[in-house]
């Protein structure tokens, strides 16, 4: 495997130049169960050995570990990464699969105070909104973001979960630089406004699990059966009962077409997702997320894959014939309220 650099790319018009993959940071210590912090970390120096500068995290991973747990690479490399969080969502120490979302500007401004204090540093590079509270305008808020941009603590400004309408009235407020969305073979269902808006407004896409959290990639069949009690995949309705018996079916194709590379399921996933940006004409960089040295490795050799028209056709029609919604509640995203 080659250990050459990935690409870049700029996020938006006006926005930060990244390498083409990214790399969510969740799961190093949330929501996928226990995972292996010395590994985590030399994960995280070896994405940045290939290329890969944009790295993902969020107020909520942890409760704010995961900002705690990355702000000594930040500081280590500050010149050279893109540190990417999001406020918006609170969780209950007693439940954290119950959320509450706010977007209202006291709760931004509390927000952005203690991401900069966890991360450890002076400014934070793509702040997002990370869940829309439809009882704040999203004018209001995105104008106290935009506050924070001309007060030095923010560079750029990101939306994820938006629809078309709430991200052309966005930028009316203040350039955005990304919209950060679920977007895979599994789940195509922001093609149908949100990407074209995009195009249209000069904003770059940033799929979060591009690998639709590991099922492409054949790791599981059933999250109930063959995923721990602390991984919340198991409320995913597509990856549980029936659902994931009918989707594990769905795999084939990819298959057939990771054969023909000699390359991985999870590439072939990956790969579709890269492509988005030729097909869609936008800057498109997903952000998978892995825990471990030889899985970014696979995940940055994908970004050189080229699918041929005739596979593109083969994968075309898999999203149509998924069982299940992304999330027990769909109202959290784009097409719940689109």
């Amino acid at each position: 495997m080659t250990d050459s650099r990935i690409t870049q790319v700029r996020l938006g018009d006006d926005g930060p130049e990244v390498g083409v993959q990214g790399l969510g940071c969740m799961g190093m210590s949330f929501a996928y169960g226990p995972a292996d912090a010395e590994e985590s970390r030399a994960t995280l120096e070896r994405a940045l050995e290939l290329g890969v500068t944009l790295y993902d995290t969020a107020d909520m991973y942890g409760a704010g570990e995961n900002e705690r747990f990355l702000s000594p690479f930040f500081k280590a490399h500050r010149d050279e990464v893109v540190i990417a969080t999001k406020f918006a969502i609170s969780t209950s120490p007693d439940d954290p699969f119950k959320r509450v979302v706010r977007n209202d500007p006291p709760y931004i401004r509390q927000c952005v105070e203690a991401s900069l204090k966890r991360l450890d540093v002076d400014v934070i590079d793509l702040y997002y909104m990370h869940r829309r509270d439809v009882n704040v305008p999203i004018e209001e808020s995105v104008g106290t973001m935009a506050e924070l941009v001309r007060e030095g603590k923010v560079k750029h400004l990101g939306l994820s979960e938006v629809t078309a309408d709430e991200l052309r009235a966005a930028q009316a407020v203040h350039p955005i630089a990304a919209v950060q969305s679920e977007w895979s073979l599994f789940s195509r269902d922001i093609e149908a406004h949100v990407v074209p808006a995009a195009k249209e407004l000069g904003v770059a896409l940033v799929p979060y699990s591009p690998l639709g959290r590991g099922f492409l990639t054949g790791s599981f069949s059933n999250a109930e059966t063959d995923l721990t009690d602390q991984d919340f995949r198991r409320t995913m309705p597509r990856f549980t009962g029936e659902n994931a018996a009918a989707n594990v079916a769905l795999l084939e194709p990819i298959r057939s077409v990771a054969k023909a590379h000699g390359a991985s399921p999870a590439q072939i996933a990956l790969a579709w997702v890269q492509q988005q940006a030729t097909v869609r004409g936008l800057a498109v960089v997903p952000i998978p997320g892995t825990t471990k040295r030889h899985r970014i490795e696979e995940n940055v050799e994908a970004a050189r894959i080229v699918l041929t028209e005739e596979e593109l056709s083969l994968l075309e029609p898999i999203a149509a014939k998924v069982a299940g919604d992304r999330y027990p509640d769909m109202s959290f995203t784009s097409v719940g309220r689109e």
